[in-house]
C-alpha cells in the first residue's frame, strides 16, 4: 500500500479517509508543543485570550527539538510520549485541532475526542529523530520562547513519515496490534 500524501491544514475529508495502520507523508505546517506549552495554551483559552496560532485543521507534534546545527533549520526532532498531553488534548480537539503526532497509546478521553471532532493521532517512530529532522524545511519559535526546547515552534515539513495509530472511527492500533499479535502466539 502506498503512503497517503496529506497537507495541513487537514480537512474532514482527509481525516475521514484515514484508518489505523495507514502510512502518511505529511507536508505543510506542524506546531511543536509539549507539556508546559499545552498547559499555557489551556490557560490562554481559559482567560479568553488568543492563541499563538490557529488551531483549526492543524497538527501538533509532541516534540522538543534539539538546537539546530549550523546551516540546518532544526536539530533532532523525535516524538515525545503522548499520554502526558492527554489531559489537554480533548479540549484542543474541541476547538478544531485536527491531528496530534507522538508515540505511545492514548487515553479513552482522547479516543472519544478523536471520534467526536473528526481528528487523528499519528505515530512518529522514535529513535530516528535525526532522520525526521531532514523532513523539516523551516522552523521558528512562535510562543513561549522562555520554555527553551518546549517552546512552541512552527515547522514547515515535507513528507514527514507517520503512521495512523488512532483514527476518527475509534480504532486504536495499540489495541488492534496486540490482538493481531496474540493470534500469532496461540
Amino acid at each position: 500500500m502506498a503512503a497517503k500524501r496529506l497537507t495541513t491544514p487537514l480537512t474532514d475529508e482527509a481525516v475521514l479517509s484515514l484508518h489505523i495502520g495507514d502510512e502518511v507523508l505529511l507536508s505543510g505546517v506542524v506546531y511543536t508543543a509539549r507539556d508546559s506549552a499545552h498547559k499555557r495554551l489551556i490557560e490562554l483559552i481559559d482567560r479568553g485570550e488568543p492563541l499563538p496560532f490557529e488551531l483549526v485543521g492543524q497538527a501538533i507534534y509532541y516534540a522538543g527539538p534539539s538546537p539546530a546545527p549550523p546551516g540546518k533549520p532544526i536539530g533532532s526532532v523525535g516524538p515525545t510520549t503522548s499520554y502526558r498531553m492527554d489531559a489537554f488534548a480533548p479540549r484542543l480537539h474541541s476547538l478544531g485541532l485536527r491531528a496530534t503526532i507522538g508515540k505511545g497509546p492514548r487515553s479513552k478521553e482522547v479516543m472519544d475526542a478523536l471520534v467526536n471532532h473528526k481528528s487523528v493521532y499519528f505515530t512518529a517512530v522514535g529513535g530516528v529523530a535525526a532522520l525526521l529532522a531532514k523532513r523539516v524545511k523551516s522552523a521558528e519559535i512562535v510562543a513561549f520562547e522562555e520554555l527553551g526546547p518546549e517552546a512552541i515552534r512552527k515547522l514547515v515539513v515535507e513528507d514527514l513519515p507517520l503512521i495512523v495509530s488512532c483514527d476518527a472511527y475509534g480504532q486504536d492500533l495499540h489495541v488492534e496490534g496486540v490482538k493481531a499479535y496474540q493470534k500469532l502466539t496461540v
